[in-house]
């Protein structure tokens, strides 16, 4: 009888338990959807500046006279990442995975470079002091993260100081690590690198935060916009930039900067609240499971305890009569 009383009580708790894991699940998927709105939102705009800037930056001839911003270093000693995460669990691997890839990725530069490269953390999200924690880099400064709808100024700050620190020398290369969101199921870290911006980089392009196939910009989508735009028949157009091509890309620059660390905060947050409603899913379904198995227990022990019953009633009534 002990037994069926501890089955029973495993059931109940079960079904509690599955029942936060229902309501955590839906508060989710309710916040997933104002996240991806969000993000679907400013995407194409995101993509659109790079290529702008891309186009002026070709126009002044930069490569003569290169922005500061876009001056590479020579030597990399040291190397600062942003590194988005949430400020909560109960999301999977979600921080996890962003984690190890930041990891392989310092492996990859420090292997590449010959030469132990100081690296320097800035975090948005309050899982990423785990980089310390359990890896001993340093944190130069932690943001406050909002978990739904952040606004544009929340990442100024931030760009204000990588932009600083890297025109200051403090930095030779400045990295932003956070999750593409691909699809309510899918979702890919990714390490970029934001500062300096490198136009004539083979690999993708730091303005396609968040591939898609709806919009189509990648590589080609940008020679084949700057042909169109620039070229007619045999005449080529040029940008006027007035006061100055210096002074426009000292504003526009910056700005490319804070548009991409909004961008790829927007899709780190889709990600973080896709990741955990599927973590919740799954969770309430295991509970499901496990209810139906203690359910099945419980029946079993029920059962064994009316037969022992009806066995030992029996056997009483059988030794009365003899």
């Amino acid at each position: 009888m002990a037994q069926i009383k501890e089955i029973k009580s495993r059931i109940k708790s079960v079904n509690n338990t599955k029942k936060v894991t229902r309501a955590m699940e839906m508060v989710a998927a309710a916040k997933m959807r104002k996240a991806v709105e969000a993000v679907l939102r400013t995407r194409t705009y995101s993509n659109l500046s790079w290529e702008i800037v891309l186009n002026l930056a070709k126009s002044v001839n930069i490569k003569s006279t290169p922005h500061p911003l876009l001056s590479k270093r020579k030597n990399i000693n040291k190397v600062g990442i942003i590194l988005i995460t949430s400020n909560r669990g109960l999301c999977g691997g979600f921080n996890t995975a962003i984690i190890n890839k930041i990891l392989k990725s310092i492996a990859k530069y420090q292997k590449g470079g010959g030469k132990n490269i100081d690296t320097d953390f800035i975090l948005l999200g309050k899982k990423g002091v785990s980089i310390y924690r359990n890896h001993g880099y340093n944190i130069e400064a932690d943001f406050q993260k909002l978990d739904l709808a952040p606004e544009f100024e929340e990442v100024v700050p931030v760009a204000g100081m990588v932009i600083d620190g890297f025109l200051s020398g403090k930095y030779d290369k400045i990295m932003v690590a956070y999750t593409d969101f691909i699809s309510a199921t899918s979702q890919t870290p990714h390490v970029k690198q934001l500062l300096p911006i490198d136009i004539d980089s083979m690999g993708e392009y730091l303005g396609i935060a968040g591939q898609d196939t709806r919009i189509g910009v990648d590589k080609k989508f940008i020679e084949e916009k700057e042909k169109s735009h620039l070229e007619y028949k045999n005449f080529k157009y040029k940008y006027v930039l007035e006061p100055s091509p210096e002074e426009v890309l000292d504003a526009m620059i910056p700005k490319l900067i804070q548009i991409q660390l909004y961008q790829a905060l927007l899709e780190s947050n889709a990600s973080e609240h896709s990741a955990r409603m599927t973590a919740m899913h799954q969770a309430t379904e295991a509970a499901s499971d496990m209810a139906q198995e203690l359910t099945l227990f419980y029946n079993k022990a029920r059962q064994a305890a009316i037969t022992a019953e009806i066995a030992e009633i029996s056997a009483g009534a059988d030794a009365l009569n003899k």
